[in-house]
């Protein structure tokens, strides 16, 4: 049996603030492109492209408002830099799970633009692998060794089964019932095998007091939480998925955690790298979370005075906030 991996949840050291904090254009991230994050090599079957547009934004069209983020260009380069954040806050690693050697069937449920299944495809030749997501916005030239699907994850499961390794990522805030989806993903996979679930925890965390709890930056993640709520949803489950993985029955769960800072007040170099990443996510999820959850509890005019005092304090290298980043693992037990 795989040794269970160690919980490193609390504490966690500060990070430390550079004394003079770089202003921005220290890196070039005005040339971010997403293509080069991933390889590809075979054509992918394209169908079911249609979309949904709603606010000056485009939305998935296969069941329509089950996931109230558009998926345009804006919210497709939004996750692929957050991809690439994670990389450069895991020294590359795609994930953390003590998997098998030589793993023959993985799965991405919710994969978006599909770039970690593809990291991962390119990883593991020899294994099979499969994203699947409501929308139909994966490239059209993949590894030979991965397909994509368009499906609900909360549907009943479609997706085959004896997997090695399910990978999820950013979507636990989005699920209505996360311990069936959990639960359907133990069900089909091996004995022994593992299921990894990164979260964001959509909080903005402050060690120093350079950010009050009543700061436009806090609220908006708060307000956040309480807008999404209204869609039946939780916008801080990552924060603790050890009940709901217990529940579906998986053992040895455990959970990592790391410290990503929210802008590029850092002290060290990569971690304000990392920090210009999550700084340009927040602020473009500033717009995905206006075009729809906002207005559930906001008017129009409102949400633009608010979403300007909050892009003040993303903006101000004054303020050391940062997000938490969760690595939760479970393992299926040996037969």
């Amino acid at each position: 049996m795989a040794e269970p991996v160690t919980t490193t949840q609390e504490p966690i050291e500060p990070i430390a603030a550079h004394e003079r904090a770089e202003e921005e254009d220290e890196f070039e991230t005005s040339d971010f492109d997403s293509a080069t994050l991933s390889s590809s090599s075979t054509s992918l079957n394209t169908s079911i492209y249609q979309h949904a547009f709603e606010n000056g934004r485009r939305y998935h069209q296969y069941r329509h408002g089950t996931y109230p983020i558009p998926n345009d260009d804006a919210e497709q380069n939004r996750d692929d830099m957050k991809h690439a954040m994670m990389l450069e806050l895991t020294n590359g690693n795609l994930f953390f799970s003590p998997i098998v050697e030589n793993p023959q069937k993985i799965i991405d449920l919710a994969t978006g633009t599909g770039i970690w299944a593809i990291d991962v495809a390119d990883k593991f030749p020899s294994a099979s692998v499969v994203g699947v997501d409501l929308s139909p916005i994966q490239p059209s030239w993949v590894p030979p060794n991965l397909r994509f699907l368009v499906d609900d994850i909360e549907d009943e499961w479609m997706h085959g089964g004896d997997f090695d390794f399910v990978h999820m990522r950013c979507i636990s805030p989005w699920l209505k019932d996360e311990v069936k989806v959990l639960r359907q993903a133990h069900d089909h996979m091996k004995p022994g095998a593992w299921i990894e679930i990164q979260e964001l925890d959509a909080r903005a965390n402050c060690d120093d007091g350079s950010l009050a709890p009543d700061a436009p930056l806090a609220k908006f993640f708060d307000t956040a939480e309480q807008a999404v709520a209204s869609f039946g949803m939780k916008f801080r489950a990552g924060e603790n998925l050890r009940e709901p993985l217990e529940k579906a029955g998986f053992t040895n769960v455990s959970c990592k955690v790391l410290k990503v800072p929210i802008g590029t007040w850092a002290k060290d170099k990569k971690l304000r790298l990392i920090g210009l990443y999550l700084k340009t996510a927040v602020s473009d999820m500033f717009g995905a979370m206006a075009a729809k959850p906002l207005r559930k509890i906001l008017g129009p005019e409102e949400i633009e005075v608010f979403l300007a005092e909050a892009r003040k304090d993303l903006n101000n290298v004054n303020i050391h906030s940062y997000e938490k980043y969760y690595f939760w693992m479970g393992q299926k037990a040996e037969e």
